[in-house]
């Protein structure tokens, strides 16, 4: 990978937890399989009123914009993917108010692939990082019961850690999802992202504990309503 890719790269707008290290872009592959992609996964995700700090937390090109003062956070595992299977943990501080649908916007991204790192920055404009992941359960951490999820970085330049216990409810219901994700380039465009998420989906509670420079001022720790998707379908278009 030549310095020019390298600098695109690190220059993918994030908060502090998704600076790379020397030794993170050393590890890197000198390319990804391109968008869209369709991938098989399990997934945990939770919402939260957004706190004071949440909109400064945007890239800034986009502070400009209305937003709802809604937090987004979730736990991914990916079964299969073009590059395998991997665990991921994201958040967005707020939801860009634009029609159709509401947009996030995710400065923190986080997975234990670093295929998956690359892919999500050449691709989508994701800042993603890497950190390891430890789910509680093992393979069986979406069977139903409660089950605790960890992730964490602690190589320089920037510790941190999310971490999530979960407890689901009874009953399930079908979701099909239409989302929509906007992200920065560090040309100074704008990537805007389709993404489908369809499967079962059952309530849950999440309790929340995120530490590190800028988590805890806008990823509230603390319960929080979430929705646990047990086996779901997930597309990635192209951005446009």
């Amino acid at each position: 990978m030549s310095g020019s890719q390298q600098a695109l790269l690190r220059d993918v707008a994030g908060v502090p937890e998704c600076d790379l290290s020397d030794a993170i872009v050393a590890l890197l592959p000198a390319g990804s399989p391109p968008a869209p992609w369709e991938t098989t996964a399990q997934a945990v995700l939770w919402a939260h009123p957004a706190t004071p700090a949440a909109r400064g937390m945007l890239p800034a090109p986009l502070r400009g914009r209305r937003t709802l003062p809604l937090t987004v956070g979730a736990f991914v595992r990916y079964l299969d993917s073009p590059v395998g299977p991997y665990s991921e943990v994201l958040a967005s501080p707020a939801l860009l108010a634009q029609l159709p649908l509401p947009a996030s916007v995710v400065p923190f991204i986080a997975v234990d692939s670093t295929d998956s790192l690359h892919a999500g920055r050449a691709n989508w404009a994701l800042p993603k990082t890497l950190a390891r992941f430890d789910w509680s359960l093992g393979e069986d951490a979406f069977d139903g019961r409660p089950f605790r999820v960890r992730a964490t970085h602690d190589e320089t330049p920037v510790p941190w850690s999310v971490a999530a216990s979960v407890a689901t409810r009874p009953g399930t219901l079908q979701v099909s999802l239409p989302l929509r994700d906007v992200q920065p380039t560090p040309e100074g465009g704008l990537l805007s992202i389709a993404i489908t998420v369809s499967g079962e989906a059952r309530l849950a509670r999440v309790e929340v504990d995120a530490d590190g420079p800028s988590l805890p001022a806008w990823l509230r720790s603390g319960s929080h309503p979430g929705l646990l998707l047990p086996h779901a379908r997930m597309t990635f278009a192209a951005p446009n």
